[in-house]
């Protein structure tokens, strides 16, 4: 269903007042390592979890793979000045653990580094800020082999390799995200087995969320250790849940998902604790006794900001009485039989209801933690696209865009102190279980031949950028 929405023009000549953005105010997109990079087997790269996953027969829809990819790895200096082209100040992307350290343990690959070396090189000559991402989802299989997330173990390997990225890169790099959506690695990873690396066991995906935190707090003093002048954050994925009535029974199946989607990583990275009643909703699935003395204070190191991805709402109800929760694999342990409903509002390609305000009170939210400097780190929308005389007209999109960021200038406007903003994607991507199905990018990518089409809204958004803020509606 396409958003019904009037975009604003592409070329942006009006000059009434419109929503201006604070000085400073830190534009950029986003993408990760596995799903633009390829070059999968090159210069010493290993396999990570997804590797395996996406070579691994039904797992991936058509078979598709990260192997090539958008060829990132031997497009750099293009893809970078297709960058400057837009007017990006800051360009978020993530470092491939395998890329870097082959197995999860050990040395350096020299090889692996110097990509990394080479970009943030090249995006500091085009004046545009790195944010990297340590962690975006593609662990180092020989570690996954070992226990995985479920593991101790893995928490302090993952502070091992931030140590050597930190000392390779962080004279360069400024600001550091140790964790991407550690949600999705966990609940989706371990726990539905829809992502990478396919388990399906929800006391394994509660171990795999508090290890990753853990590793977490374990990265963030490593690198206070190695780079003291970096600024550090996480970057959680977060969605507003809402009861699809005023039902007690609709409130409570919101709390819970509530728990399992925001509290569980809200709660001990900005408070130090995992809320009572999340502890018992999954006291059928898990007891916590991987939870030792002295995690909570080490997950909850203190920050110097957080990253929030948005891209949609929850709506849920209660169980239906008498009617059994569906037996399949899920990402929500505890609370498998809660119903998500659909409201009828237009949605992206990806299924996911688009909703704007969700944003504000999102930010909003954050804010209530915290009052930290707050970056919105992902937000962005999948549509079918095509090119038409050389040109890609996603209007649809570039409404997402227009709407998402009225919000986040609503969100300052009522004093959260949201300081930038990154569009997901920069570019078309593999799209993990999708594989190549899913369009988020800003730009075109033809997968056969490589070539890169931006798009009206990497117009538009540009121009965004140069104004630094919106026209008026």
């Amino acid at each position: 269903m396409s958003n019904p929405a009037s975009p604003p023009a592409v070329d942006v000549l009006d000059e009434r007042p419109g929503l201006t953005f604070p000085p400073g105010f830190l534009w950029g997109a986003a993408t990760a390592a596995y799903q633009i990079e390829g070059a999968a087997a090159v210069d010493g790269r290993t396999p990570s979890i997804w590797d395996t996953f996406s070579h691994t027969e039904g797992r991936v829809l058509s078979g598709h793979t990260g192997d090539v990819a958008c060829d990132h790895y031997h497009r750099l200096g293009d893809d970078v000045a297709l960058m400057a082209e837009l007017a990006l100040k800051s360009y978020r992307f993530s470092v491939s653990w395998s890329r870097v350290q082959p197995g999860g343990t050990g040395a350096a690959n020299p090889g692996g580094l110097d990509f990394y070396r080479r970009l943030v090189d090249e995006l500091l000559a085009n004046g545009i800020e790195p944010w990297l991402t340590l962690y975006h989802w593609d662990l180092p299989q020989p570690l996954e082999d070992a226990g995985g997330w479920p593991a101790r173990d893995t928490a302090a390997r993952f502070a091992d390799y931030t140590t050597l990225v930190a000392d390779a890169l962080g004279d360069r790099v400024r600001y550091w995200t140790t964790l991407n959506e550690p949600w999705c690695s966990a609940f989706l990873g371990y726990g539905s087995g829809v992502h990478a690396p396919g388990r399906t066991n929800g006391a394994d995906a509660v171990r795999a969320g508090h290890h990753l935190m853990l590793g977490h707090g374990l990265a963030v003093q490593a690198l206070r250790a190695a780079r003291p002048a970096a600024e550090v954050g996480v970057t959680v994925n977060l969605y507003p849940v809402d009861p699809a009535s005023d039902s007690p029974a609709d409130s409570d199946a919101a709390r819970r998902i509530d728990g399992l989607a925001n509290r569980f990583f809200l709660d001990p990275l900005l408070r130090g604790s995992y809320p009572e009643d999340l502890v018992a909703d999954l006291s059928t699935v898990t007891d916590f006794e991987h939870v030792r003395d002295g995690d909570l204070a080490t997950i909850s190191t203190p920050l110097d900001l957080v990253g929030v991805n948005y891209y949609s709402r929850h709506v849920v109800a209660a169980p239906v009485e008498g009617v059994e929760a569906d037996p399949a694999p899920s990402c929500w342990p505890g609370s498998e039989d809660v119903r998500f409903v659909t409201r009828g509002v237009p949605v992206t390609d990806m299924g996911w209801e688009i909703d704007a305000p969700g944003l504000t009170e999102t930010l909003r939210r954050v804010n209530g933690y915290t009052d930290l400097p707050l970056y919105v780190t992902e937000n962005g929308s999948a549509f079918v696209d095509s090119v038409v005389d050389g040109q890609v007209d996603d209007v649809d999109r570039l409404a997402y865009f227009d709407a998402h960021l009225r919000a986040a200038h609503e969100a300052i406007d009522a004093g959260v102190p949201l300081r930038g903003y990154f569009a997901w994607s920069l570019m078309d991507n593999f799209e993990w279980a999708w594989g190549y199905t899913k369009r988020f990018g800003m730009i075109h990518v033809d997968y056969d031949s490589q070539v890169r089409t931006p798009k009206s809204s990497a117009k538009w958004y540009a121009s965004v950028i140069r104004r630094n803020g919106l026209a008026a509606q």
